[in-house]
């Protein structure tokens, strides 16, 4: 008790603003403010994209039936010594799981890695018993993720991310609502439109080869991937997919993807797609294609409100912050096709995939023959600030 009043003390009287957060006897942040601290860190990776590493010492075991104090102080004093300043540690959960966040590194490459968990483990090597050491569980976690593993396919390691999980587990209670919500409508949708269901799957197969609906692996919510359901507007046999490079030309040169980057108006449609069948240009156009997604919705796998699934491979070439998107909000049906008026302000699924992958921004500006159009905003600050 003397050495807890003592430390704190010492904490008051050098002046240390941390001395409200930081636990007296380990020098460690509580496990709100650690996690906070890990929630900025990621914000500030995304925009220096200088990684970080988060190691997890689960002491679980020596914590098991009454905690082992000395061998907590003995780590405590380990990390001091042997982590930086600028780096960060606390309990990532109280009492059982001790965190360090490495802010700031060059690189998170597997060599960097070994060498910052190796010098930690030799120093709580020095200050544990062998019989308590085995019992301590050691884990790393990179973030951004793909700079673990080398190719990042949307999904989330968990644990770089506990104040979203907290936050999901707070708002239990609106996410069953909205659960149940989704259930009713689609239910609702799928015995409305099933006439429409019999006409479209009839003349897809009489004006085409193949089956009616075409199924597609998209990335849902925290990275899942799932089956996506649309009926078929396209023929079966296809050459290569131009898609493909229509989008990865849209968000990593954020340039048209039709145009070559000069002054002329951006489109975001694929022109005159080959791949398009004849019944598929009625069915896109009046977005019946998207019927099916209600099947999603009703699995829970999709929601009637929310973003545009993405593809896998968009994935792929996401920023880290773009990926962000997907760990905010269960992707929906009804931001396909977003409709302001019948023709002249319809935003296409590609804008909205702009939209979500913050290549490019809109606006809309009135024309001398009160008509409306579309304008690209840039994104630049002075520019903004003259606005």
């Amino acid at each position: 008790m003397k050495e807890t009043k003592r430390s704190t003390l010492e904490l008051v009287k050098s002046g240390s603003k941390k001395s409200d957060v930081l636990d007296g006897i380990q020098g460690f942040y509580d496990e709100d403010n650690f996690n906070r601290m890990l929630s900025l860190e990621r914000k500030r990776t995304q925009r220096s994209k200088k990684p970080f590493l988060l190691m997890l010492l689960d002491i679980s075991k020596l914590v098991n039936p009454h905690p082992n104090l000395v061998v907590i102080r003995g780590i405590g004093k380990s990390l001091e010594d042997c982590v930086r300043e600028t780096d960060v540690r606390g309990w990532y959960r109280r009492g059982a799981i001790i965190g360090v966040i490495f802010t700031d590194l060059v690189s998170a490459c597997e060599a960097t890695r070994d060498t910052i968990i190796g010098k930690c483990l030799q120093y709580i090597a020095r200050a544990v018993d062998p019989r308590d050491l085995a019992k301590i569980e050691v884990t790393f976690h990179v973030f951004p993720e793909d700079q673990d593993k080398g190719n990042c396919s949307g999904r989330f390691d968990m644990s770089l991310y506990k104040d979203l999980m907290e936050n999901e587990r707070k708002n239990n209670l609106p996410r069953k609502v909205k659960r149940m919500i989704d259930i009713v409508g689609s239910l609702l949708a799928l015995v409305m439109f099933s006439p429409v269901f019999l006409v479209i799957a009839a003349a897809i197969k009489l004006t085409s080869e193949g089956p009616v609906l075409f199924r597609q692996e998209r990335v849902g919510l925290w990275g899942e991937n799932f089956v996506f359901l649309k009926f078929r507007s396209m023929h079966v046999k296809q050459g290569e997919n131009p898609h493909k490079k229509y989008v990865e030309k849209l968000i990593r040169k954020n340039e048209s993807a039709n145009g070559s980057g000069s002054g002329e108006e951006t489109v975001f449609k694929l022109k005159d797609d080959a791949r398009i069948t004849p019944i598929g240009h009625f069915l896109r156009k009046s977005s019946l294609d998207e019927l099916p997604q209600f099947i999603n919705v009703l699995r829970g796998e999709m929601s009637i409100v929310g973003p545009r699934p993405p593809i896998p491979y968009e994935v792929e070439i996401y920023d880290t912050w773009h990926r962000m998107r997907l760990l905010s909000v269960k992707p929906g049906c009804d931001a396909l096709v977003t409709r302001f008026s019948p023709s002249s302000w319809q935003m296409d699924r590609s804008e909205l995939l702009l939209k979500g992958a913050g290549a490019q921004t809109w606006r809309f500006e009135e024309n001398d023959d009160k008509t409306w159009q579309r304008v690209p905003e840039t994104r630049d600050p002075i520019s903004l600030v003259k606005r």
